[in-house]
């Protein structure tokens, strides 16, 4: 027994000692480009994929060796309190090994793709450098084990991807976006911090492990301040997961290079804000309490309310992505509509007791969304920075091995069988069916539009014939930006075919219903029959697994899919322009337009800071500056003027004012 516990005690070891690796492998590498290799250019991009690697290496250990228990890392005190001690600590468990592989793997691609992307720029080895930075910053919000330090490096986050939106600053655009992307984080992310003081007022503890445990043993714990507490919380995810109404930095943010866009805004920064969503869910599932000022919210719980949040952005970004003619920007507005998903599904699983869904989706998404958005790079690069997608055309035989990527990436996106978008979505529609109805409806609706504007995107892009010069032109992109390509087409198709729903499940305590789980062994028999046998049903639970499950959601999902891409055939399937605009009239300018929101926050929340500001400035000088401080330091000044003038030197005055003031007294004492 006792070698048994010293045994488990060095594997829990040695299980810190990687993840902690896996933390500062990018870091000790960005690092030691910035100080030692930046005029290195070869250098400088071998030893950044490295510190990626070696962190993806490790990652895939961690996967294969952690078990139902979670192990917390020994933890630094950083800062000791009383009442509370801010700690520097890792915890390792499925959820958090899981998102770490998404984000190494995303990564090494993207470093890879990025050094025949960025050959020609200056300013390569920064850029090396910065990317590393991101990573280690994005590792750190997985592996934290307490709020405080999940909210510290929430801000490195941001503040490297202020860096790397704005790579390019001496374009005018790219710094606005860079700014715009900063600010509007900041507002989620003083709302995150409101939140979390909220919890740490009310439990006691901001450490995740301690937190969960705390909540589960008395679930009215954060009694009237529940729902505030989450959507506080919340406030966060909608800066970094770009949800509505702080949803307008995101499609701006593509002024920063394709291989940013891949990495930061389609699988793992944006994902951010899901992913924490994901770890505190414990918050989303205690019984909903509100402040009496709040009171009419009545018993609605705060994670109803993330699914409605979640269910409007998707369905606003899917129209707004109908009219647009940017490559990048269509794909940033798919995004913005799949992280609704996300949000959607995480939100309506309080009711459930597992976010399992909107998590698969999350993880499948990173792979096929950052594939598309290195597609739309080789075809930016193949244009020579061309990026209307009216200005290609006929790409489909100069660039094969982008564009069947390319389709690939699509066909998952939109959900088509038996690609692992399908899976995903599915397991989304069938959480909004069993709990919100009326959200199961919007979310076919979003699948329509999105198979709509993504086949829009391709039929426009990659067939008929070409459309400038550029594209006339256009050549396959070299082997170091499709590879990339061809390796995450990989978990583009097949991901889902995997346990991966189970291993998902399994973080939240519960078991997963994707396509993987109904696969069987078949028995142990051999021969031609019992091997036939396995592979239908194989292939039954690859394709029909989701039917099985909830027919009714699969069903819904297949025929959103079918139509959307039936229709985009219908109006681009021959070429020409685009016949929306004559078609739809005022509703075709709305959603090119964004629906004005842009505009509209300038023309009312711009000027309502301004006035803001202008009344906090007069109260500063006047009240607090002029009457409360400088009011009182002139009545001090005043006075003592007054009393300097009493010290004239004379002893007659003195000598009369001794007379004076015992008269006073006498005259007190005696009246």
């Amino acid at each position: 027994m006792e070698a048994h516990v010293t045994t488990a005690a060095a594997s829990g070891a040695k299980l810190q000692d990687l993840a902690w690796m896996v933390l500062a492998s990018p870091l000790l590498c960005g690092v030691g480009t910035w100080f030692f290799a930046r005029r290195l250019r070869g250098l400088s991009a071998g030893l950044n994929i490295f510190g990626i690697l070696l962190s993806l290496l490790l990652s895939v250990i961690l996967l294969g060796t952690t078990g139902d228990h979670p192990v917390a890392a020994t933890p630094f005190h950083w800062l000791p309190i009383p009442g509370l001690d801010f700690t520097i600590g890792l915890q390792v468990d499925r959820l958090s090994v899981l998102m770490s592989l998404v984000v190494t793997v995303v990564a090494s691609l993207v470093m890879v793709y990025s050094t025949a992307y960025m050959h020609e720029d200056a300013s390569f080895s920064r850029f090396f450098a910065l990317l590393s930075l991101f990573v280690f910053s994005m590792l750190g919000i997985v592996l934290a084990d307490n709020l405080v330090m999940v909210f510290a490096f929430w801000e490195l986050v941001g503040v490297s991807s202020y860096l790397l939106i704005g790579f390019w600053h001496r374009k005018p655009e790219a710094g606005d976006a860079a700014k715009k992307a900063f600010l509007t984080n900041r507002i989620g992310d003083f709302g995150f911090l409101l939140g979390i003081l909220v919890v740490w007022s009310a439990a006691g503890t901001v450490n995740l492990g301690e937190l969960e445990a705390k909540l589960h043993a008395q679930p009215g714990l954060l009694g009237s301040m529940a729902g505030v507490a989450g959507l506080l919380v919340f406030m966060g995810a909608m800066g970094k997961s770009a949800q509505f109404p702080l949803h307008v930095w995101l499609p701006d943010a593509m002024e920063g290079p394709t291989p940013v866009s891949a990495l930061i805004h389609a699988a793992t920064m944006v994902a951010a804000g899901v992913y924490m969503l994901c770890r505190v869910f414990f918050l989303y599932t205690v019984p909903a309490g509100w402040p009496e000022a709040l009171g009419f919210m009545g018993s609605i719980g705060a994670g109803m309310i993330l699914g409605h949040v979640g269910a409007l952005t998707a369905l606003l970004a899917a129209l707004m992505a109908v009219q647009q003619d940017d490559i990048k920007r269509i794909l940033a507005y798919s995004t913005l509509s799949q992280l609704g998903y996300m949000v959607m599904a995480v939100g309506l699983g309080a009711a459930e007791g597992t976010p399992a869904s909107g998590l698969f989706h999350l993880v499948t998404h990173a792979f096929f969304k950052a594939m598309l958005f290195l597609g739309a790079g080789s075809v930016i690069h193949a244009c020579h920075h061309e990026q209307d997608i009216w200005k290609m055309g006929g790409l489909r035989k100069k660039m094969p091995v982008t564009f069947w990527t390319f389709v690939v990436g699509t066909l998952a996106l939109v959900g088509f069988p038996p690609f692992s978008g399908f899976y995903s979505k599915d397991e989304v529609l069938a959480t909004a069916l069993h709990v919100a109805p009326p959200l199961f409806f919007v979310a076919v609706g979003v699948a329509i539009l999105t198979t709509f504007y993504m086949g829009r995107l391709v039929l426009v892009a990659f067939l008929g014939e070409a459309r400038s010069e550029s594209a006339s032109h256009a050549q396959e992109s070299p082997r170091a930006m499709t590879w990339p390509l061809r390796v995450l087409a990989v978990p583009s198709v097949a991901l889902a075919w995997f346990p991966l729903a189970e291993h998902i499940g399994a973080a939240f305590g519960g078991h997963g219903h994707g396509a993987a789980h109904v696969v069987t062994s078949g028995g142990s028999e051999v021969g031609l029959m019992p091997l036939l046998g396995r592979v239908f049903g194989a292939i039954d639970a690859a394709v029909l697994g989701p039917f099985n499950h909830n027919t009714m959601a699969a069903t819904f999902g297949m025929f959103a899919a079918l139509l959307g891409g039936s229709l985009a055939w219908a109006c681009y399937g021959r070429g020409g322009s685009d016949p929306l605009p004559a078609r739809l009239g005022g509703w075709a300018r709305l959603m090119r337009n964004k629906f004005y929101l842009d505009e509209i926050y300038s023309g009312v929340v711009i000027p309502v800071h301004d006035v803001l500001a202008m009344l906090f400035s007069w109260a500063d000088r006047w009240l607090i500056s002029g009457l409360a401080l400088r009011g009182l330091h002139g009545s001090v000044e005043l006075a003592g003027r007054a009393l300097r003038l009493v010290q004239s030197g004379n002893l007659q005055t003195y000598s009369f004012l001794f007379a004076a003031g015992l008269a006073i007294v006498a005259w007190f004492f005696l009246r």
